[in-house]
């Protein structure tokens, strides 16, 4: 199965679809947020900018529209993103061919808007069940600064162990070093949960 087959995923409430060039505008709005961008990695700070990154092709086809499933009528509507890059386990070099594409960096950004109601736990679990169901992968991975509390937070609710906590590993763009979380889950794991 190819991967564009997977999506849309769908869970009670949302839907995760791929990214178009169309949806960048609607990204900017919630990215845009200081409180959500202090978080970012990336976070370029004129839409020009924003624009700008996200047509990168290898950008674009990593991200991901979570959106909110309408009622009896309507369009599904935007309220947040998911980043899976799908890459290489690490591998000695005799057996490095097993290792390709087998494992998922996941990042996730919710409208501020729209958080307090399980939406992004609802997504993200969705996210896992495709990448270890038809996506056939073996690990899913994600990290945050330890400071963003409802990211590790909700890595924990889904059941993802903590394997790394560094202290000062990151220099944040306000100039200070902050501690990093990452955290992992095996396609064995979550069937067992």
């Amino acid at each position: 199965m190819s991967t564009t087959d997977v999506w849309p995923v769908r869970s009670e409430r949302l839907q995760v679809r791929p990214m178009t060039e169309a949806d960048i505008d609607v990204m900017w709005e919630w990215r845009r947020l200081p409180e959500v961008n202090r978080w970012l990695g990336l976070a370029p700070d004129t839409r020009e900018a924003f624009r700008e990154r996200y047509r990168d092709a290898d950008r674009l086809a990593a991200m991901y529209l979570v959106e909110l499933l309408p009622g009896e009528s309507g369009d599904p509507r935007p309220i947040g993103d998911v980043m899976i890059r799908i890459g290489d386990g690490w591998a000695q070099l005799e057996v490095a061919d097993q290792a390709k594409g087998v494992e998922a960096e996941l990042g996730w950004v919710l409208d501020p808007a729209h958080t307090g109601r399980g939406y992004a736990t609802e997504a993200i679990r969705a996210v896992i069940d495709a990448c270890f169901g038809p996506l056939g992968l073996r690990r899913v991975h994600a990290g945050c600064f330890a400071d963003n509390e409802p990211s590790w937070r909700l890595m924990e609710r889904l059941g993802m162990r903590r394997e790394e906590f560094s202290r000062k590993t990151a220099l944040h763009r306000s100039g200070e070093w902050l501690d990093g979380m990452n955290y992992g889950i095996l396609a064995e794991e979550w069937a067992t949960r």
